[in-house]
């Protein structure tokens, strides 16, 4: 049982800045990669950005430059700067994590989990 729980979202002007969190706790061996989507009202689900275990990142083109997405692996956490925000950034953000866990017998486990989703608004 794991739990992935989101905090930092909010209303920003345009041209402004937040800082989203995701903390992961439970029972799990490690954890892989971590990412942030997010989702505007009528639309798909989209990836925003991802980081490995190891520091590698990777953005949608629409943040390249604006977001910059970061993990502290000995708080199971991941971030996500967002600065220089516009109206089309207006979605629920949600974190991911891809686990990886090894049980008592040897048996390797992985799966993904989801954060509740937290709301980003950004309008003058």
């Amino acid at each position: 049982q794991v739990q992935l729980v989101e905090s930092g979202g909010g209303l920003a002007q345009p041209g402004g800045s937040l800082t989203l969190s995701c903390v992961a706790s439970g029972s799990f061996s490690r954890i892989n990669a971590m990412a942030w989507h997010r989702q505007a009202p009528g639309q798909q689900r989209e990836l925003v950005a991802r980081v490995t275990a190891g520091g590698v990142s990777n953005y949608v083109d629409s943040v390249k430059g604006r977001f910059t997405i970061s993990r502290e692996n000995v708080k199971n956490t991941v971030y996500l700067q967002m600065n220089s925000l516009k109206p089309e950034d207006t979605a629920v953000y949600y974190c991911e994590a891809d686990f990886f866990h090894l049980r008592d017998d040897g048996t390797p486990v992985v799966w993904r989990s989801w954060g509740q989703g937290t709301q980003v608004t950004v309008s003058s």
